[in-house]
């Protein structure tokens, strides 16, 4: 089952079915967070849930898309209770461009040492996929931002004008709850694409963090039940009418070097990651990259991101935007 967030055309905040041309919409729930609590509370799954509320039939989703009436399919109303996370190296042949954006040739030969984003990698090939209920490597781990840099889909991902470069990264994003007694739920997966500035994080692998502090989108759908172990999808990036570059990626557990089970246990390990009735996105990591290509977007372009068992393609586009405040701006008191 695969369900939206939008919003009716009176401004109301609804849930809905994806089944057919037209929305089934749930009733008396207005958000997903909303639905995944109440199914919490009452002890049953979301699918249980939504069949105790029942369904009426609701619009044309085709419509609700091109009208950008879809909002991410997971969110707080407040976004500083959601957090947006992310881990890296976690797909097999990821290691490969990032260790061409890191390493330092002429040290690596002198001294046979391997960077550290490939002991990191190999790390997760030797101990990333433990068996059930036991702890596997930890993995590379970044934090990206609250929900306000959540962008619906469809629409422009805000850079700021001291960006150095807009690269799309197509992954796989896991969706959370956190219930009353701070035990964390996984609501679904929907496709993301996380955004990145490539080009400040191949100046030095310190500045990833400074790299994963942009936009974000996923969705427009939530997969909720059981993921397929080998998803293959394509991630694009078009230039007017043009396509100016297409690639597959992978996903799902078998293109993996960590087990999901295991990333979510190094994620929620912190306990200040456990507030009850909080939100976390957190993006899971890929191996495909146009950056990895020489291919260089720019405001205007779009990028598309596709994966059957996830639903409807994911679109957004690139603008700029003035950073947060100029230089020298901070005030003294």
């Amino acid at each position: 089952m695969r369900l939206i967030q939008f919003e009716s055309e009176q401004g109301q905040r609804r849930v809905g079915v994806v089944s057919g041309e037209h929305i089934s919409v749930i009733k008396a729930v207005n958000s997903t967070r909303e639905l995944a609590l109440q199914a919490i509370r009452n002890g049953r799954g979301l699918i249980a849930e939504i069949e105790a509320l029942g369904v009426e039939s609701g619009p044309l989703y085709a419509e609700l898309l091109e009208q950008r009436r879809v909002l991410a399919p997971l969110d707080h109303t407040d976004p500083a209770h959601c957090l947006v996370s992310g881990t890296g190296l976690t797909h097999l042949g990821s290691a490969a461009t990032r260790d061409k954006m890191h390493q330092q040739v002429e040290t690596q030969q002198a001294e046979g040492k391997l960077t550290d984003t490939m002991q990191m990698f190999q790390w997760g090939m030797a101990g990333g996929r433990p068996a059930a209920g036991t702890e596997g490597a930890q993995p590379e781990w970044f934090y990206k931002g609250d929900g306000s840099i959540v962008v619906r889909p469809g629409d422009d991902f805000p850079v700021p004008d001291f960006a150095e470069d807009f690269g799309e990264e197509p992954e796989l994003t896991g969706l959370y709850v956190i219930a009353d007694d701070g035990q964390p739920h996984r609501v679904g997966f929907a496709l993301g694409n996380e955004f990145s500035d490539h080009v400040t994080e191949r100046k030095n692998y310190l500045y990833l963090a400074h790299s994963k502090l942009r936009f974000c989108s996923f969705g427009p759908e939530m997969l909720i039940g059981e993921l397929p172990r080998d998803l293959s999808g394509i991630s694009r990036i078009r230039r007017g009418d043009q396509v100016l570059w297409e690639k597959e990626f992978l996903s799902g557990e078998d293109n993996m070097c960590h087990t999901l089970e295991n990333l979510e246990y190094h994620h929620f390990k912190y306990r200040q990651f456990l507030r009850p009735g909080d939100v976390h996105v957190h993006f899971f990591g890929t191996a495909t990259l146009s950056f990895a290509d020489g291919v260089k977007a720019q405001p205007g372009d779009t990028f598309e991101v596709s994966l059957e068992a996830l639903g409807e393609p994911l679109r957004n586009g690139i603008r700029v935007h003035q950073p947060g405040i100029a230089v020298g701006g901070v005030r003294p008191l």
